[in-house]
């Protein structure tokens, strides 16, 4: 009787393996970077990362064309100052100094995460597209060759599915 059992515990197993290596799966592959850079969204965030950079850099440089000014200034008149004044002009100095690193620092925080809250609707709709076309297509799984260490995918056995994403979205 256990001689039974283990010989039908065996065909069940053998059964089952030849199911899932019968199964037929589905690759496909996308360069996300390649769909970016053409979708029409792009030439709107870049202007508005541009403006953004734009004014950041002019309020910078009038920062620091008044620090120039006001170290001229001083370095001009320091031997004539008395020790209060010159100490009151250095920390002045060292103050402004400050402000324009804080300034620096802060700006360019502020152009990532102005990137960051412009792309995230883009990503998004990129990824239901995606999404939309593998789930469609009947893909098992979708590789973006863009985004992480890939080192090897035989084009015969993987579509790209650019051209679908992209009719998918409406780009042309």
């Amino acid at each position: 009787m256990k001689k039974l059992i283990g010989l039908l515990v065996l065909v069940a197993m053998v059964s089952l393996s030849q199911n899932v290596i019968a199964q037929n799966f589905k690759f496909g592959h996308i360069n996300s970077d390649e769909l970016f850079s053409i979708m029409p969204e792009k030439d709107t965030i870049l202007k508005q990362m541009e403006d953004l950079r734009t004014e950041l850099q002019n309020a910078l440089e009038i920062m620091q064309v008044e620090y120039n000014n006001k170290f001229n200034d001083y370095s001009n008149e320091a031997e004539k100052l008395s020790e209060l004044v010159r100490k009151t002009k250095e920390e002045e100095l060292v103050d402004m100094q400050q402000r324009i690193a804080n300034f620096s620092k802060n700006a360019d925080q502020q152009l990532v995460n102005k990137q960051n809250e412009l792309m995230q609707p883009v990503i998004q709709k990129a990824e239901k597209g995606i999404k939309d076309v593998a789930r469609e297509g009947g893909f098992t799984y979708i590789f973006d060759l863009s985004r992480g260490p890939i080192i090897y995918f035989n084009e015969e056995q993987s579509e790209n599915i650019l051209d679908k994403v992209k009719a998918k979205l409406g780009i042309q």
